[in-house]
């Protein structure tokens, strides 16, 4: 605690009181450091300058880089030779860093780097940064394809923002041939015009053979199938039964006939869920989780290993679990039948569905039915005879449960939830892994049930910790940034629109909610609803209570899944804690606000990681489906509008470029206060949100890229063939690296941080094969991950 405290008091000091650098004595005698504190002290300022939290300059002077004209952040690069800083510490009112390719040093994509910043000669431009220290390295191996000669080789990265290829000196092939996927570990850094060079340590396999392309995103984003010795161990030593000491100071509600509610071919059930009408016509709820914090103890082998993964990831053809087999699947898993032990959420709600009262207790539960999402649609909405007669016996609860989210869904409404629709994509694979039928699907009534439930329960943890005032982790989702609300409002402004932020510049989401109300079933919904989505900022972990904008939600946090979630495993923990004295030891809440902030941080990192590793297992594969129609004409929605071209999105959530090149009738100005390329000579606009016809020209699973071209006003080859002649079914246009920017659904313009705490909907699935534009349906894409609450 001393060295943090340190370090707190250096920091402090410099930006308080030493208005200027200081060599390293003068700050401790200026701080008053003297005696036995100097033993901490020099560590603690070693410890800041290797994080650049502190500069040390050439004269040996220590200070701040924000005083220095220096910025700390993370390098983001293009894959076209350039990158941006995004700064540790960001001021709404300044952008990102624009560092130029001569200006990168040696740092590499993702690296955390220090740059010299100068202003933008441009007004509006981004400022630009000039690397000079590369503080910690990320990329210290690389996946990619191996392609040798006789005396070198080169591994071309698959992840493209990596820009350049490792050299691979011929005593460092191992047992790589040409072709092959190769796990890469860097040996000396790139520098000037030297590439990075390396040496493999792992061969994956062939492009192209059976789960070699999986395997190589789960390398790149270090994603461990298997769990080391010591974890298997633990999980194996945990019995698979309750044992009878166990029950001892739970609430028994085994004699609630309560269900579970998951997707058809769900393995893992965190949640159940009971309730029942009461006589002034509200309703008592419960939701109860699997008690996972039970088994696994803070500091053990199980949790440093669920600390560290930070989230199961649900990966296109299999699930890399949080925890092992023994804990995720059987004791921890509210199997059918099976005495469980659990953390439950027991609520009473009003008519209006407001939370009323609350009790938040340790549980031993037994599921009694394992309901699916299908099954309880078919009884609730379809009205399906014979499968209501086999759940006859859960009809009322089901029905009860019914009404219940009908009154959340009003209350939420009623104070500003915003509610995106955003459909979910799977993608069905053969037994070799290749993709055989993409299927989209939408929310339906059983997803919202359990939706609604998680929503209340969340909710209520989140508020009971917060007037506690102990430490705890929150899910907030912080306001939109001002430039972007700014920029959403030109936009409303053409449709008589406005949304208007206070005298300190915020919104409230029931403005959002109106504004979306307002442009439904119009022809701008698409761009005004693709718009809004693209201003929310991402959801994320915190020690802060924040609130979550897009739930409208004063308190949030994540309770609901501990057996795929490391924050939530840590809110039951946090729970536990107060049960005995309904506080924290002061001494221990020391301990916990040390701790926490960089526990939530890390989860945050975790999520991002695997989502990234999930889209893009699912993206190959929607690549790999597309190339048997290359050719072929389909109607499709402008999804995104850039300088270089148009993003087109069929119906089954297949995204591509129409690269401006390619359009053939004029020149074409981006015009991004109005998300359109408009031609110069014709005044041609192509809108964010515009329906139009494409041809799929392109799809390359190598490169990740989709292109498409205009039916009515695209190039389709480089010769000039214009794609009003037709296009011939099967030949490809050719298209260079440089030619074509990649076509990834999930760029970071797509934010979906309004609906990062509620569940995909993943309800009845519309399937189908691809069809020519004649038939006016794209090839049918899927859903099917694990809900997320």
């Amino acid at each position: 605690m001393e060295k943090r405290d340190m370090k707190e008091e250096i920091l402090a000091y410099m930006r308080d009181v030493a208005h200027r650098p200081l060599p390293a004595e003068s700050l401790a005698a200026g701080m008053g450091v003297r005696g036995a504190r100097l033993k901490s002290f020099w560590p603690a300022l070693e410890a800041l300058e290797k994080t650049a939290a502190v500069i040390r300059n050439r004269s040996g002077l220590y200070g701040l880089p924000e005083h220095m004209n220096l910025i700390v952040g993370k390098l983001s690069m293009s894959g076209k030779g350039y990158g941006f800083i995004i700064p540790d510490v960001k001021d709404e009112a300044e952008s990102d860093v624009f560092v130029p390719g001569a200006m990168l040093a040696s740092a590499m994509h993702g690296d955390r780097v220090v740059a010299r910043v100068t202003p933008s000669s441009a007004p509006g431009r981004a400022r630009e940064g000039e690397i000079i220290r590369v503080v910690e390295r990320v990329n210290t191996k690389i996946v990619g394809t191996f392609a040798a000669s006789e005396s070198f080789a080169f591994v071309t990265p698959d992840d493209q923002k990596i820009g350049r290829d490792i050299f691979i000196p011929k005593k460092a092939f191992g047992k790589a041939k040409n072709g092959m996927k190769v796990v890469a570990e860097i040996t000396r850094w790139p520098e000037g015009r030297h590439n990075a060079e390396g040496k493999i340590i792992e061969v994956l396999g062939r492009v192209g053979a059976p789960g070699v392309d999986v395997l190589s995103v789960m390398r790149q984003y270090d994603l461990p199938p298997d769990f080391p010795d010591e974890v298997q161990a633990a999980a194996r030593a945990v019995p698979q039964t309750v044992q009878r000491s166990e029950y001892a100071g739970r609430r028994d509600r085994r004699d609630f006939p309560m269900v579970t509610v998951d997707g058809d071919d769900s393995k893992d059930f965190d949640d159940a869920v009971y309730a029942e009408p009461r006589p002034d016509g509200g309703w008592f709820l419960g939701v109860y989780i699997a008690d996972v914090s039970w088994y696994v103890r803070e500091g053990k082998p199980l949790d440093v290993e669920a600390q560290a993964r930070g989230t199961s990831v649900y990966l296109v053809d299999r699930v890399i679990p949080m925890l092992p087999f023994e804990l995720s699947n059987g004791i921890c898993s509210l199997n059918e039948g099976q005495d469980r032990l659990a953390m439950a959420c027991e609520m009473v709600l009003s008519p209006m569905g407001a939370v009323q009262s609350y009790e938040i207790v340790p549980a031993v539960i037994r599921v009694a039915r394992r309901l699916t999402y299908n099954a309880v649609n078919q009884v609730l909405v379809d009205k399906d005879p014979v499968r209501t007669e086999e759940l006859r016996d859960f009809l009322p609860l089901l029905e009860t449960l019914a009404a219940l989210r009908e009154a959340r869904k009003k209350l939420r409404r009623r104070r500003g939830s915003i509610d995106f629709d955003l459909p979910e994509i799977k993608v069905k694979l053969d037994e070799k892994g290749h993709p055989i039928e993409l299927i989209k699907r939408t929310g339906s009534v059983a997803e919202s049930i359990i939706e609604e439930c998680m929503l209340a329960a969340n909710e209520t943890v989140a508020e009971h910790m917060e007037k506690k005032e102990l430490p705890f982790v929150y899910r907030v989702h912080e306001q939109p940034v001002a430039e972007k609300i700014e920029r959403l409002n030109n936009l409303l402004a053409a449709f008589g629109l406005y949304i208007r932020p206070n005298r300190a510049g915020a919104v409230r989401p029931k403005d959002v909610q109106t504004v979306l109300e307002r442009v439904a079933g119009r022809p701008e919904e698409r761009i005004v609803s693709t718009v809004s989505l693209r201003s929310m900022q991402q959801a994320r972990y915190a020690c802060e209570s924040l609130g979550h904008f897009g739930l409208a939600a004063h308190y949030y946090t994540h309770f609901t899944s501990p057996i795929r979630r490391y924050p939530d495993l840590i809110v039951h923990r946090l729970l536990r804690e107060t049960f005995t004295t309904g506080t924290i030891p002061a001494k221990r809440q020391e301990r916990l606000r040390a701790i926490l902030p960089d526990i939530a941080a890390h989860a945050s990192t975790r999520e991002r990681v695997a989502v990234e590793a999930e889209r893009e297992t699912t993206e190959m594969k929607e690549i790999e489906y597309m190339t048997q129609f290359v050719g072929e004409t389909f109607p499709g929605v402008i999804s995104g509008v850039t300088a270089f071209g148009l993003f087109v999105e069929l119906e089954n959530g297949v995204e591509g470029l129409v690269h401006v090149s390619r359009m053939a009738d004029d020149y074409y100005d981006y015009v991004e206060e109005q998300y359109a390329l408009i031609g110069q000579r014709t005044r041609q606009a192509y809108r964010l949100g515009d329906e139009v016809e494409v041809v799929l020209v392109r799809a390359s699973v190598e490169e990740r890229n989709i292109d498409f071209i205009l039916k009515d006003n695209g190039v389709y080859e480089d010769a000039g063939t214009t794609a009003k002649g037709g296009a011939k079914k099967g030949k490809k246009a050719a298209a260079s690296k440089e030619d074509v920017a990649p076509a990834k659904k999930g760029k970071a313009a797509k934010t979906k941080a309004a609906k990062a705490d509620k569940a995909p909907a993943k309800a009845k699935a519309k399937t189908g094969k691809a069809k020519p534009v004649k038939e006016k349906k794209a090839p049918a894409k899927s859903a099917g991950r694990k809900r997320k609450k």
